[in-house]
Parts: structure tokens; C-alpha cells; sequence
């Protein structure tokens, strides 16, 4: 598996990693009442989905496709957050 991380912000301030596979997905056992906490890479980085937030459903659902499936996808992190903000489709 090939990951690459582009430091290149757009509008949301996001770091982008790049065919990114996650490797685990499951509660947080600090908050686990306001976040998913996500694994992403073969050494996994730990990152978060907002329960509360309006994209937390099809977030989950590609998050939870990429760690069944194997699924590789774009993965745009907030800045200064570890949250997940985006995750697209690779082109």
C-alpha cells in the first residue's frame, strides 16, 4: 500500500492523506459519546469522526467500506484537530 500526505490546505484547512486505507474503526474510549476514533496505514495514525457533525453518517459508512473492503481513499484531515472532514473518492 502506497499512502502519501500533501501539506497543501484548501479552503477548510485540511491535510490530505492519499490512497489511504483504513485499518480500524471503533469507539473512543475517552468520549466515546462524541467520537469514532479511525486508524489509517499499515503503522496506524489514530484520527477522529465528530458524532455530532452533519457528514458523520456517510463518513462512517465510507470509513467503515474502506476498513471491510480493503478501500482506498482520499482522506482530508482538519488541521490541528486529528478530525476527519472529508473523505473522497479516489479519482
Amino acid at each position: 500500500m502506497i499512502t502519501s500526505c500533501s501539506g497543501s490546505s484548501g479552503s477548510q484547512n485540511l491535510t490530505w492523506y492519499n490512497k489511504s486505507v483504513i485499518t480500524n474503526v471503533s469507539e473512543d474510549p475517552e468520549k466515546p459519546e462524541e467520537f469514532t476514533r479511525v486508524s489509517i496505514g499499515i503503522s496506524p495514525q489514530i484520527f477522529y469522526l465528530f458524532k455530532k457533525g452533519p457528514d458523520y453518517k456517510s463518513l462512517l459508512e465510507k470509513a467503515g467500506q474502506s476498513h471491510k473492503k480493503g478501500k482506498a481513499y482520499n482522506i482530508g484531515i482538519e488541521n490541528n484537530t486529528n478530525i476527519i472532514k472529508q473523505i473522497n473518492e479516489i479519482p
